[in-house]
């Protein structure tokens, strides 16, 4: 009875200690003057003034006679970006692993394309409003765990309730692909180490019965409504994208080759650790990768041990379309995904090409360039001042963000808790 009430009081605790209420829309025509904007395409404009109004970016360019009317921002010396886009993330699902009915990440059943992540969105997640302050303002919303998890859709990280929060509803399918080897069960007698995976043909086989299935369901002229195989129709007319979460080289030309050979359109391969090794495969099949954070170990024996940190420059220099991603299991450390991008830097990479990574190539991945991921004219004013260069933990300091023209609040638990206790020991100071 006692776990009982624990369990009540910490769920009451997280919804009554909601986030701060949503910021209203845009009501007066904004200009932010004298910055270095970073476009997000890889290009840079000094002095430039940014002008937008009802969430749309009115104008963009250096030298520009500032407005007579509305709010004037003098951001000369400081750095405007586009927000940070987070994509193949469960925020917003699991907000305290301990407590089972604050995780809706996962779901019983292996094929379960149908299974809809948005629903389940907590919009007042403290979890998504920490990832404001570092300039993280979308994301994707993404189902785990099975074999087909089920959909995902993108989202604004400032809003009521998930209605608000869509930006691209059901944009996709999330698929685990098998993996060629499999860690030993070591109270079964098996080694402790990775040993091969003796199902892994049925479990591909599984894969291609169910999509072939699904593609019998759509051609059929009379059904019964089976949501499985429903779900999966965007996958073949290029209305959804699939990805494919997988490492090994071996799995991601097996991946790859069964779904186009299927009929899906749009293949993206998240995680990708082994893609350096099949570059050229990936260019000849166009496909994207959300490759997994810098922050990483190596994952196979033969990995230099610097292989995270240099794997998005490998990816890059061989001209495939890139995006970056966060692989770690703690939902609150996508946060840092500005400083996973600017890892790349010390290897090497070009810094707007670091931060191409998570915006305007996340955004083309994701199909959501049309209006996110970078600075330009009659796209979304989704964008935030830094004090100085948000892909160094040293110097990113957000001043202002905005979500489509909407100031959005920079205040969080952390932030509230930090204030307590500077506040606490400056007053002891005072007291000695």
């Amino acid at each position: 009875m006692k776990k009982i009430v624990l369990i009540i009081a910490i769920v009451l605790g997280v919804s009554l200690n909601a986030q701060q209420t949503p910021a209203p829309p845009q009501s007066e025509q904004i200009a932010i003057i004298g910055a270095t904007a970073h476009i997000g395409n890889g290009e840079v404009i000094e002095n430039c003034t940014i002008i937008f109004k009802d969430g749309k970016i009115t104008a963009i360019g250096a030298n520009l006679m500032a407005p007579t009317v509305g709010t004037m921002i003098n951001a000369e010396g400081k750095h405007v970006y586009p927000g940070f886009i987070a994509p193949a993330k469960s925020l917003g699902l699991v907000e305290v692993d301990a407590v089972r009915a604050s995780d809706d990440q996962d779901e019983i059943g292996e094929m379960i394309p149908h299974v809809r992540s948005l629903i389940a969105y907590n919009a007042e997640s403290k979890v998504v409003e920490s990832m404001r302050p570092n300039g993280v303002l979308i994301g994707q919303v993404t189902p785990q765990g099975g074999t087909i998890s089920g959909t995902s859709s993108i989202v604004q990280f400032d809003a009521w309730n998930w209605e608000d929060a869509s930006i691209k509803t059901d944009d996709g399918i999330h698929m685990n692909w098998p993996n060629l080897f499999r860690r030993g069960r070591w109270w079964m007698g098996e080694d402790r180490g990775f040993i091969p995976n003796k199902e892994y043909g049925k479990e591909m086989d599984d894969i291609k019965i169910f999509l072939q299935n699904s593609i019998a369901y759509g051609k059929a002229s009379e059904k019964e409504k089976n949501l499985p195989f429903a779900a999966m129709q965007g996958l073949f007319d290029g209305s959804q994208h699939l990805y494919i979460h997988a490492n090994g080289e071996k799995e991601m030309t097996d991946a790859i080759t069964l779904t186009k050979q299927m009929g899906v359109k749009h293949v993206i391969i998240v995680g990708g650790s082994r893609a350096h090794k099949i570059t050229d495969f990936l260019k000849e099949h166009d496909i994207p990768i959300l490759v997994e954070h810098t922050h990483s170990l190596p994952q196979f024996d033969d990995d230099d041990y610097d292989h995270a940190y240099k794997l998005p420059k490998l990816l890059v220099d061989a001209g495939l379309l890139v995006g970056l991603q966060n692989e770690e299991a703690a939902n609150f450390s996508t946060r840092n995904l500005g400083f996973y991008a600017g890892q790349t830097v010390a290897q090497g990479l070009d810094k707007e090409a670091a931060l191409q990574l998570i915006t305007g190539n996340t955004a083309k991945i994701l199909g959501i360039d049309d209006m996110y991921g970078t600075l330009e004219e009659g796209k979304s004013a989704t964008l935030f001042i830094s004090e100085g260069d948000a892909l160094d933990m040293r110097t990113n300091k957000l001043e202002k963000a905005y979500i489509d023209g909407r100031d959005v609040s920079l205040e969080t638990h952390q932030t509230k808790l930090w204030k307590r206790y500077m506040g606490k020991y400056e007053r002891e100071k005072e007291g000695q």
